[in-house]
């Protein structure tokens, strides 16, 4: 039957009963309560809170009467904030952080829930730690500014929590503006003196001096369960995933390693190496792993003849162990090394006699550091195979963390469990490993699979207490023997270890590992998994650089997307580092982002995703670029870059390519995208009558205002343009100029050491080699450097101001500038 044509709608009453009770309370001392308990504090006294009857308009709802009667009689659960500023505005907004904290032996998460729902998850890791109340599990703050909004509640956390220091309490790493170069890529876990050796030369050779190298993975003494000598090292690993069921079997370093003989490399009867055999190694494991795939596939489709199969495996893995260097390698490279060494000279072996040929080799090399696992190897200790008590726990994957991507490291370290060290001698585990290698010359570590401590707490009292004595362990270790800072963490971004593990630590990854290729075997992830590594990095950096400085990993300078990876690199404010296969470099790319002696132009701070792209989606959103901005010290930064065409798939839980979206972007850059008010030099700066902008990639020049319309860029993908900024000073009367730096880097104002203005000249100093550009509106009388007036070019249509700097080493590579009127 039909409804009749004029419904009568009753007349719904707004007044709410009043046997109900008043839930809200906004009191002037700007404390919000919900039925007298307090749930917000400290709100500005422009914010203002209205119950939902008086701003809700029923009789202009097209809802069904059902409905409307249904929210008025629930609408005294529920109000409005609203807020006024003292002028009006195009874009007014207040921004509100919520954190999920620790609270007792429990840690709390924010998942995904139905419907775009968000739940707060609750946990302890341990069925034995069980509670029913919390009291402060999750912070919120509200403020009208993004990035103070972080930095004000991250100082709020770590005054309740106590368990851990912000980044401007603690020291700086010493590798933070040094160029390194990290061993991975190049070896996997193939690495050895020799190969090392040569990598770090290679550079040398190049006029690039390493001043950091990382030897990761691949250096200690582990073997397996299944392996029947207790002290012997498992031969023949060379690809990731290998060593995930691996044990340590004592502290030292493993053969490779012990055996070196110092003197080997230095002299004249060095030995001879194939700068090729690293990937000839890794070749051929690759060929072991696709044969014994084979023969998985051959069992799981019923075969039983796997003779053949078997016959290629044997083959191949015998070809491996000659490629490796065999049984009598060491004994003819200790020949040569008797050869290069004096008569009188004392013998040394090991890790202490290979460092110290590293640093008389190679003079500017200040730091060498080196990988280890948060439980000593990815399978943790061996039982009863040092002095510690350590014993094999099963590994039990949380709700949350099952319910994220498949992960060959989760599956690995599942499959062998972790021989973990007891939590009451946790101290004593990093105190062993890292005296020793202090001791042999070693200065820092990278510590991996730090979240694997929740995969085991259930008998050790839950995840919380577990990380608490693993956690105080490895900051008193780092402060007795890596100066306090010396430590990067990786795989680390689980909430117990930011807010438990971080009172010493202050340098950290912000993103996931740099994948040269789709590890899912998408071929043109490639292209599109820089880009979310970009992605990534840029918006973790938001909290986690509260916390420490944020490491945007290493990338391969020959990489198809290198130079994406090198413009981002060169602002992000953090250590730059690669993974350089031997002779796979790009010299020229590099010498844009380091100097010759290694140190590179670094930003003032950490980079940040710039206010417009906070709540946009750069990756696959089809409209959006990524902008990050930073400081240098006589100027600001912003790079933009296309990194459109992957995603996260929630139903396939993946990272993923999608096509449709690699395609040319635009954008718009504009000097307000910078936060000037973010640091009192840069407060000052942003109150410029005018600025100076210099397109790195365009190499163009542009004069802007406050006021002046945006710069509108064209990026193709995997491309990007870096924009910097620096004020407009008047020298004199009618003389403007402003130093840009060396055109040549790509961080060009990383450059300007210093800079002082007089009436009619600019004083600088300026580090590194190549074009110095300055915008002056006039032509200058003339240029000197060191003393010495030398030649210059200006074009009058652009005011460009251009002169070459050459590289003074007795100067550490800065020349004293002045440009005088």
């Amino acid at each position: 039957m039909a409804p009749p044509n004029n419904p009568i709608v009753p007349k719904l009453s707004l007044t709410r009963a009043d046997s109900l009770d008043q839930y809200f309370s906004l009191s002037d001392d700007g404390k919000f309560s919900v039925k007298g308990v307090t749930l917000l504090s400290e709100i500005p006294s422009n914010v203002s809170f209205t119950e939902f009857n008086i701003i809700c308009n029923y009789s202009e709802s097209d809802a069904p009467f059902p409905l409307l009667q249904r929210v008025q009689s629930t609408s005294h659960r529920g109000g409005f904030f609203g807020f006024e500023v003292e002028e009006p505005a195009d874009r007014v907004k207040t921004f509100a952080l919520i954190v999920p904290l620790i609270e007792g032996g429990f840690r709390a998460a924010l998942n995904p829930g139905d419907d775009d729902h968000v739940m707060l998850c609750v946990e302890s890791g341990s069925s034995k730690v069980r509670e029913s109340t919390f009291k402060a599990i999750p912070y919120v703050h509200v403020w009208d500014n993004p990035y103070n909004i972080m930095k004000e509640a991250f100082s709020a956390i770590r005054v309740h929590l106590n368990t851990f220091r912000v980044l401007e309490e603690k020291g700086t790493p010493s590798i933070l503006d040094k160029f390194g170069w990290c061993t991975w890529d190049a070896f996997y876990l193939s690495v050895e003196p020799k190969g090392v050796f040569h990598g770090v030369d290679e550079f040398s050779k190049a006029g690039l001096s390493v001043r950091v190298l990382i030897i990761d993975d691949g250096w200690q003494s582990v073997n397996c369960d299944e392996d029947d000598d207790l002290h012997e090292d498992r031969k023949s690993l060379v690809l990731g995933g290998e060593q995930m069921t691996a044990r340590l079997h004592r502290f030292e370093e493993g053969d490779k390693f012990r055996k070196y003989k110092g003197g080997l490399l230095l002299g004249p009867n060095s030995p001879p190496y194939n700068p090729m055999k690293p990937k000839m190694i890794i070749s051929k494991a690759i060929e072991i792993e696709h044969a014994e795939k084979e023969r998985k596939r051959a069992i799981q489709s019923g075969d039983t003849d796997l003779s053949s199969l078997d016959d290629k495996i044997q083959m191949l893995k015998q070809e491996l162990d000659e490629l490796m260097g065999g049984e009598n390698e060491n004994e003819h490279e200790n020949e040569a090394s008797d050869h290069n060494s004096s008569s009188n000279e004392v013998e040394e072996y090991g890790m202490k006699a290979f460092t110290k040929d590293l640093r008389k080799k190679f003079k500017g090399l200040d730091d060498i550091w080196v990988w280890h696992a948060l439980c000593g190897a990815w399978g943790g200790v061996r039982p009863e195979t040092t002095h510690l008590n350590a014993s094999v726990i099963p590994c039990k994957l949380s709700p949350g963390l099952a319910g994220t991507m498949d992960d060959l490291a989760v599956d690995k370290i599942v499959e062998g469990g972790i021989g973990l060290v007891h939590p009451d001698q946790a101290a004593e585990l990093y105190d062993s490993m890292h005296s020793y290698l202090a001791s042999v010359g070693i200065t820092g570590v990278k510590v991996d699979v730090i979240q694997t401590l929740e995969y085991v707490s259930e008998q050790f009292g839950g995840r919380v207490e577990l990380a608490k004595k693993y956690y105080d362990g490895l900051s008193k270790s780092l402060e007795k023997n890596f100066n306090g800072t010396n430590l990067s963490s990786s795989m680390e971004q689980c909430n117990d270890f930011l807010l438990l593990g971080t009172k010493q630590i202050s340098m950290g990854r912000v993103g996931d590992d740099f994948w040269f290729q789709d590890p899912n075997g998408d071929p043109n992830g490639v292209f599109w998994l820089q880009g979310v590594h970009m992605i990534h990095c840029s918006y973790n950096s938001l909290w986690m650089g509260q916390i420490f400085h944020p490491d945007w990993d290493m990338f391969q300078s020959d990489h198809v997307c290198a130079k994406f990876h090198a413009g981002s690199r060169a602002i992000c404010g953090g250590p730059i580092y690669v993974s350089d296969s031997l002779g796979g470099h790009d010299f020229d790319l590099l010498k844009k982002l380091v100097h010759p002696d290694g140190t590179i132009p670094k930003c003032q701070n950490f980079a940040l995703p710039t206010r417009d792209v906070l709540f946009k989606n750069p990756l696959f959103d089809q409209e959006s670029i990524l902008k990050i901005w930073n400081f240098n010290k006589y100027g600001a930064v912003i790079g933009a870059f296309n990194c459109q065409g992957a995603g996260w798939d929630r139903q396939e839980r993946r990272i993923k390519g999608y096509k449709e979206c690699y395609k040319t972007m635009e954008g718009a850059i504009h000097v307000k995208d910078i936060e000037w008010d973010q640091t009192l030099e840069g407060l000052e700066m942003g109150f410029a009558e005018e600025y100076v902008v210099y397109l790195n990639q365009e190499d163009s020049l542009h004069l802007v205002t406050l006021e002046s319309d945006p710069i509108h860029v064209v990026l193709d993908p995997s491309s990007f343009e870096i924009f910097s900024f620096v004020p407009v000073k008047v020298l004199g009367q009618d003389v403007k100029f402003a130093p840009i730096g060396l055109t040549n880097m790509f961080n060009s104002g990383g450059t300007i050491q210093e800079l002082e203005f007089m009436d009619s000249s600019a004083r600088m100093k300026i580090k590194g080699e190549g074009c110095l550009l300055a915008y002056s509106n006039e032509e200058p009388k003339k240029c000197i450097v060191n003393g010495e007036e030398v030649a210059f070019e200006w074009s009058n249509d652009q005011n460009k101001l251009v002169f070459d700097l050459s590289w003074i080493e007795e100067a550490d590579g800065v020349s004293e500038v002045i440009v005088q009127y």
